[in-house]
């Protein structure tokens, strides 16, 4: 059973940085479009970064320039790198790894807020 496991929450002040890790098991980690997603209260879940299997990357027009997301392969390790933080960022990060021929998994959620 495949199990993804984040962490790096936190507070932190506007214009800050924050690093989130996620790190996977029980699944063929290397093989998997990992991602990063968010929810605000009252909000849908957003897509807010995606690392392909092949090496591209994808962000969402907000965090463009701000986040990068990194994974090392070897350590079943997703990183989602979050400079100049705005009040709005504010949100539970989630941690998804999915696959079109396999299962597809959530990570429990991580606190993001951004506050003075």
């Amino acid at each position: 059973q495949g199990q993804l496991v984040e962490s790096g929450g936190g507070l932190v002040q506007p214009g800050g940085s924050l690093r989130l890790s996620c790190v996977g098991s029980g699944f063929p980690f290397s093989y998997y479009f990992m991602s990063w997603y968010r929810q605000s209260p009252g909000m849908e879940r957003e897509l807010v970064a995606r690392h392909n299997p092949s090496g591209t990357t994808n962000y969402a027009d907000d965090v463009k320039g701000r986040f990068t997301i990194t994974r090392d392969n070897a350590n079943n390790l997703v990183l989602l790198q979050m400079d100049s933080l705005k009040p709005e960022d504010t949100a539970i990060y989630y941690c998804n790894a999915n696959h079109l021929y396999y299962d597809e998994y959530w990570g429990q959620g991580t606190q993001v807020t951004v506050s003075s």
